[in-house]
């Protein structure tokens, strides 16, 4: 047995997540070419490094495939519905920032905070005779978001596309989606509303609950985790 660390296989995530394991004393390289999916560390022994897609690594912590994992805090509650007896935050990465936020068209004057998308719901569905759609990947985080808050009247329809253009293409009629700057959502005649704040998110390391652990992996997580700190 070994420890198995997953990290982001491609683009800025991978290279920012190999940058910060550098600076800990922990070096990790990809095997072979881009089309292969393994890869070695050096500085701390007894660890193998598995490269996967960031949406498949929260999966792959709570199945207890790997022991560590690298990916952002809204994939892991997105995914996975019982996220805290799954898996254990080590350690926020402090890049790959984004939040997920609630946007309405920039012409709706009146609708800047939840209580007001919650009469323009109720509004809306009185006029048209069905809910106001909200485009979103997010459907747990802001079903459940929604439901605290207090807003009926909605419903979520899934986008894997280009969220922000949903409103413009007449599929939706507000969205829910990641953003770090806001220029895409200016750019498509959205705005914010000022408390739809739905999570914070961040490139995060997370230790898996479930996967089982030797008495020799059990010291290497422990001597990893002490390294990074």
């Amino acid at each position: 047995m070994s420890v198995k660390l997953g990290v982001p296989s491609k683009g800025r995530l991978m290279e920012k997540t190999f940058g910060w394991f550098a600076k800990r004393g922990i070096t990790l390289s990809r095997s072979g070419s881009e089309r292969e999916y393994a890869g070695t560390v050096s500085g701390v022994d007894g660890v193998d490094l598995v490269l996967l897609s960031a949406g498949e690594i929260p999966r792959e912590l709570a199945a207890g495939r790997i022991h560590l994992g690298v990916t952002g805090t809204d994939l892991v509650q997105e995914k996975l519905p019982l996220w805290e007896q799954q898996t254990e935050e080590v350690n926020p990465l402090g890049f790959g920032h984004a939040d997920l936020m609630l946007a309405v068209p920039k012409c709706w004057v009146d609708v800047d905070t939840l209580d007001d998308l919650d009469a323009a719901a109720a509004a809306f569905r009185a006029h048209h005779g069905h809910r106001l759609r909200i485009a979103t990947k997010y459907h747990r985080l802001v079903h459940g978001f929604l439901r605290d808050a207090g807003v009926a009247d909605y419903q979520l329809v899934d986008s894997q596309g280009a969220t922000e253009g949903t409103v413009m293409n007449e599929t939706a009629e507000a969205i829910a989606d990641i953003t770090s700057t806001g220029d895409t959502l200016r750019a498509n005649h959205l705005k914010l509303l000022a408390d739809g704040l739905v999570l914070r998110s961040q490139a995060t390391l997370w230790r898996s609950r479930s996967a089982p652990v030797s008495d020799a992996d059990r010291t290497t997580l422990k001597a990893l985790i002490r390294q990074v700190g």
